[in-house]
């Protein structure tokens, strides 16, 4: 019988282009979700599972650049890819605008809460949001680029129920909304809007948790004005509050928050959850209780 042995230069570039091929993010997610290591119900008790469901427009759903550090995965941060199958997250955790999707705050949020919870449990993120929608469009259900926005909000809540507790929605919303007529409407809609959420959740005392808009639009009067719209709001729901934007910068277009302030909103909401949410959350200073609006 003859041997046969790999020579050590063709060895060391057959190693080599496994481990490239190992380091790019669309291999790793097949071997991840369809190999021995694929997720299953028994790595993730329900129990032991923190489901938070990010939903609103194009800041929510991410437009920052993303960096390797942004890709980089835990065991215990899950999300879902466009098949509803749970996996490992990494930025971009939205898929619904292939052509505009980026970086967005779900992941930071997730590093961040998770540092303060038990070391058995997991968090799992359900993407949601779609750019360019306003929150009538949410309320009227409309089919927008291609999402029937609150029936996959149903569908995507159904999805979490079935992997663990719904413990909150992380919200972003209102650049759409930022015109006279929007402004006047925008605080009655969230009460529509949030109470259907909680409805679908089955938990009228749901934490909902609300992104301000960035201080820095070329509108920035119409702006402030919707951001004093959602303090109004939270004054009114004790399960609400709202996450500051203060000195979160753009990504050069004057709308979409940048990668690190993406990353940045993400732990600010983490926060909030924790000052308002947890029993030993700590108070933020920067972080405001929702009904303590800016002067």
């Amino acid at each position: 019988m003859k041997n046969y042995t790999l020579g050590a230069p063709l060895l060391f570039w057959l190693c080599t282009i496994w481990m490239v091929l190992a380091g790019t993010p669309a291999f790793c997610q097949n071997q991840y979700t369809n190999s021995n290591h694929s997720l299953n119900r028994a790595s993730f008790p329900r129990q032991n599972t923190w489901v938070f469901i990010l939903a609103g427009q194009s800041n929510m759903a991410g437009r920052g650049t993303v960096e390797p550090q942004d890709t980089v995965t835990s065991p215990r941060i899950l999300t879902i890819n466009q098949q509803g199958a749970v996996i490992r997250a990494r930025e971009p955790l939205h898929f619904y605008e292939p052509n505009m999707k980026g970086a967005g705050c779900g992941l930071a949020f997730a590093r961040e809460l998770l540092a303060h919870l038990p070391q058995d449990d997991t968090i799992l993120l359900i993407p949601t949001a779609v750019g360019g929608s306003s929150i009538g469009q949410w309320l009227r259900n409309t089919t927008h680029r291609g999402v029937a926005l609150r029936t996959n909000f149903s569908e995507k809540m159904t999805l979490g129920k079935q992997h663990g507790v719904i413990r909150g929605i992380l919200w972003h919303q209102g650049e759409s909304d930022a015109n006279p007529q929007g402004i006047r409407e925008h605080s009655a809609q969230m009460q529509q809007l949030f109470t259907t959420f909680r409805e679908q959740a089955g938990n009228p005392s749901l934490p909902v948790l609300i992104g301000e808009l960035g201080e820095y639009s070329k509108d920035s009067a119409l702006w402030s004005e919707l951001n004093q719209q959602m303090w109004r709001y939270a004054e009114t729901d004790s399960n609400c509050t709202i996450v500051s934007a203060k000195g979160l910068n753009h990504k050069g277009d004057y709308v979409h928050f940048d990668t690190a302030s993406q990353r940045e909103l993400g732990r600010r909401f983490a926060r909030a959850y924790m000052q308002n949410f947890l029993p030993q959350g700590n108070m933020i200073p920067d972080i405001v209780p929702g009904g303590n609006a800016p002067k």
